[in-house]
């Protein structure tokens, strides 16, 4: 899986902003950078009377628009908001995705703490991988200032982006299935070894492969 950081938080805490500096910090070193906003009530950038808004109302499930600079995606989902399904859509063509909230999603998380807000901390599992915060608190993980932009970007590349190794994903009707080590050996080098053989193809810097039965 692509390396992500979850960005958490209470509201008003700044996690917004700290996505923002982390945006503009690793765009700034070369990297591609996609974000995720988690949203707990449902919105709509479709307009009424547009071509795209008719396709929906038509009945469409899903609606893309292209121009030459970007692309936009409409999927209408039956409540589920799970973040897998959401990176499986972004693709992998990025080095680290920033999302923020997904609180239950099972990533590396960064919380911003404001002492201001006097409230504690949203996240205390093992996932907490660092505080981003204006009080020094007694909790056994780095912290940052949320001036520190660049020391927290070392500290991601080091610790979430520097330990991906090879990655093997495997969807079963949109749900990601775990694989072990075996499994994703076996997969990997069986469809690395099909492809390669391909006439056409060259290197093989990442693969993607989609089944779907007749009739469903």
């Amino acid at each position: 899986m692509l390396p992500i950081v979850s960005i958490v938080g209470q509201s008003q805490s700044g996690k917004t902003t700290l996505v923002e500096r982390l945006v503009v910090e690793f765009k700034g070193r070369g990297y591609r950078v996609a974000t995720v906003k988690h949203a707990c009530k449902d919105f709509d950038i479709d307009k009424q009377g547009k071509d795209t808004w008719r396709y929906t109302e038509a009945g469409s499930d899903a609606v893309a628009i292209s121009a030459p600079q970007r692309l936009a995606l409409i999927k209408l989902q039956d409540g589920n908001d799970s973040i897998d399904e959401i990176l499986r859509l972004l693709g992998e063509d990025f080095d680290i995705i920033f999302i923020e909230g997904f609180h239950q999603a099972h990533v590396p998380k960064i919380e911003v703490y404001r002492k201001e807000l006097n409230k504690g901390l949203r996240c205390d599992t093992g996932e907490l991988k660092a505080i981003v915060s204006d009080d020094k608190l007694d909790v056994d993980v780095p912290q940052f200032s949320m001036e520190a932009i660049s020391g927290i970007a070392d500290f991601i590349n080091e610790r979430i982006i520097g330990k991906r190794g090879d990655d093997t994903l495997l969807f079963v009707n949109g749900s990601p299935v775990i694989l072990n080590q075996f499994a994703r050996q076996i997969f990997a080098n069986t469809l690395l070894g099909m492809v390669s053989s391909l006439k056409g193809v060259t290197e093989v810097r990442s693969l993607e492969v989609a089944v779907r039965k007749k009739g469903i």
